[in-house]
């Protein structure tokens, strides 16, 4: 019997996933009707990975990131990404000081425990570069010196559909960095509804403070390290992998970067979940927000849509091939 099975249902504290719990209630009091889109932005913080929303525009993914910022302890700034950015604009500058004869450091908003890069797709790949280096390494260089940038560092970057006037492609190696890859859709009818009838009162994000400190996050983030994962899984995971590495309608498949974020994830999931181990639909249901922006297409898609839809199709399939254990 694999080990999973045999673990108890609830080893978690209860103190844990009710902290757990009180964010996402607090980001859902803002984002209604969309739990687990809520769920797996809690998952990319608690595996230590960063966040993409791609979608329309107006459907919600600025006012998630916000959401979710303004419920978690620690500080946060928002970067409005636009045409004219440069990669100092987001990491900070070297400036002289006349008055010793030296330069000093002046930090960018990427100093921050919380970064909202708003549009990121509307920016230069040059620019939108700038961002590899904190995104992977949690740090960034300049002039020759690095600097550390202090944990939690997550990054909720929002992007629209490349056919929208004024869009860049984000590089491959940039969309590599992110551990997720999430949509949100319209809201249903009687959401929607409800959205129109209370939007009069203001800003909702305005009004949420944090429900969670920053060495709460810390410490949870340890504990998804402890999450079990068994040998059965670990070679289901990578069946899966395997599998898109010979899919005929895939050019590139799933690196082993991409295994590595889909194994970390899997555990974040299982510890919101309330688990200290995991189980196939922890794999199952990451399966395409993990794996599906790090495929390439054998046939180019004329629009960012089609390719998405194309590549999450491939993702998809390629699960439904590999057998799940028991």
């Amino acid at each position: 019997m694999p080990a999973s099975a045999a673990a108890p249902a609830r080893a978690i504290p209860i103190e844990t996933t009710e902290a757990l719990r009180e964010v996402e209630r607090t980001v859902a009091r803002v984002i209604r009707g969309k739990a687990q889109a809520i769920r797996l932005a809690l998952t990319t913080l608690l595996a230590r990975g960063h966040l993409l929303i791609e979608d329309i525009p107006g459907v919600g993914k600025t006012t998630l990131a916000r959401a979710l910022a303004a419920s978690l302890g620690g500080s946060f700034r928002r970067i409005q990404f636009t045409s004219d950015l440069l990669p100092s604009d987001i990491i900070g500058v070297s400036v002289y000081r006349g008055d010793n004869h030296s330069f000093e450091f002046r930090p960018g908003p990427i100093f921050a425990n919380v970064v909202l890069a708003d549009e990121i797709n509307r920016t230069t790949p040059r620019t939108q570069s700038a961002l590899l280096e904190a995104m992977s390494e949690g740090q960034v260089s300049v002039d020759d010196t690095t600097h550390e940038l202090e944990p939690p560092f997550l990054v909720l970057a929002t992007q629209n559909p490349a056919e929208h006037f004024g869009t860049y492609p984000l590089p491959e190696s940039q969309m590599d960095r992110f551990l997720l890859r999430i949509q949100l859709g319209y809201p249903d009818r009687t959401v929607e509804r409800d959205i129109l009838r209370s939007r009069g009162i203001g800003d909702p994000v305005a009004a949420l403070e944090p429900v969670i400190d920053r060495d709460t996050i810390l410490a949870l983030q340890a504990q998804v390290e402890t999450i079990r994962v068994s040998d059965e899984l670990i070679d289901y995971a990578m069946s899966v992998v395997e599998e898109t590495r010979r899919a005929p309608g895939l050019s590139v498949g799933v690196s082993t970067r991409g295994a590595l974020a889909w194994y970390r994830a899997a555990q974040a999931y299982a510890l919101l979940e309330g688990r200290d181990f995991c189980v196939p639909d922890d794999f199952k249901i990451l399966a395409v927000p993990a794996l599906s922006h790090r495929v390439l297409l054998a046939a180019v898609p004329e629009s960012l849509d089609r390719a998405r839809i194309e590549s999450e199709r491939a993702v998809t399939e390629a699960v439904s091939r590999v057998p799940v254990p028991t």
